[in-house]
């Protein structure tokens, strides 16, 4: 993602060798910015920054346990668990989204 490659000069991690082009340097995954002397022109893009979630839609679940599993055991298995609706897992795994 573009944001990912919004860096201060000071913390560019080089990511290529010396005369890369931009298409390469992309290619590779970096981010790529000739702008100013001196620093790494293909470098490393910041981390993604990502988070779980349980999933609003019940019949988004997809199921992470098994018919009377308990609301601890099913949070010790590091999934989500809401005793509603019938007819859906009541103990279902997390979605990852993007920050």
């Amino acid at each position: 993602a573009r944001c990912q490659c919004k860096l201060p000069p000071r913390e560019r991690r080089n990511c290529g060798y010396p005369g890369i082009s931009a298409a390469e340097c992309r290619k590779a995954g970096c981010c790529f910015n000739a702008s100013l002397p001196g620093v790494p022109w293909c470098f490393a893009p910041k981390p993604r920054r990502v988070r779980k979630v349980c999933p609003n839609d019940s019949y988004a679940r997809i199921n992470c346990g098994f018919p009377g599993i308990t609301a601890m055991d099913c949070e010790r298995k590091g999934c989500c668990f809401r005793a509603y609706p019938a007819g859906v897992p009541w103990c279902f795994y997390h979605r990852v989204v993007e920050e």
